[in-house]
């Protein structure tokens, strides 16, 4: 009998780790995906609290190369009034100055490099595959003569500080500029290099600018 008992303890309690680990895989597993996936009609009515959560810099464990390569981004810089977004592949972030920083590229003529010298900050926002259209869209035309924000399906959002990003992002950097530096094509060692640099200036209004930002907040989906 007793080992009756003790058989159908040990059976118990064999479950209950399985099921443990198999929930502790879960978590992982959602803790390591670079993803949410959402759509407009989940997130359209919730507020900004609802939907995201402040985390440490240090915190992020996403990939970045995966962020940028494989994910879409979106940096977007002004006020309520006026504001533009751009997509955005070349980026990154670290420590400068014994700060937690993001640095981005972009060309000398964008809009969204206009409004961030004006403001002095502007968001790093990442999305899924699902808006990939959408976030491509923002890189087909300048919003500094068109109406192409009016046109994005993306919602509009203000963090708490007052920044703008958009409500199905699934991670948000909210960044102060610190720096900004021009890129001079003579410092590039590869020849495909100093020829893209230099042909980015004959179509824009100067050298590709090199942004580092100060990261104030990080926001990640819930």
């Amino acid at each position: 009998m007793k080992k009756i008992i003790l058989l159908f303890v040990s059976v118990v309690l064999l479950s209950s780790c399985n099921n443990a680990s198999k929930e502790q895989n879960a978590d992982k597993q959602t803790t390591d995906s670079t993803t949410v996936s959402t759509t407009t009609a989940d997130v359209a009515n919730k507020s900004f609290d609802e939907l995201f959560k402040a985390i440490d810099a240090k915190d992020i464990n996403q990939n970045i190369f995966k962020l940028l390569g494989e994910n879409y981004s979106v940096i977007t810089a002004g006020t309520d009034s006026i504001y533009n977004s751009m997509t955005a592949s070349w980026g990154g972030w670290g420590r400068l100055y014994e700060k937690q920083v993001a640095w981005c590229t972009l060309n000398a003529g964008r809009y969204t490099l206009e409004l961030i010298k004006k403001e002095g900050r502007y968001t790093f926002s990442f999305f899924d595959d699902a808006y990939k259209d959408q976030v491509l869209f923002l890189g087909s035309k300048t919003g500094r003569d068109s109406d192409k924000m009016k046109e994005l399906k993306l919602t509009k959002v203000d963090t708490p500080s007052g920044n703008i990003t958009y409500k199905e992002a699934f991670l948000v950097l909210e960044c102060k500029l610190i720096q900004q530096s021009t890129i001079n094509p003579a410092d590039a060692k590869e020849v495909e290099d100093k020829k893209f640099l230099e042909d980015a200036k004959k179509s824009g209004k100067g050298y590709h600018q090199l942004l580092i930002g100060d990261i104030t907040k990080v926001w990640l989906r819930k």
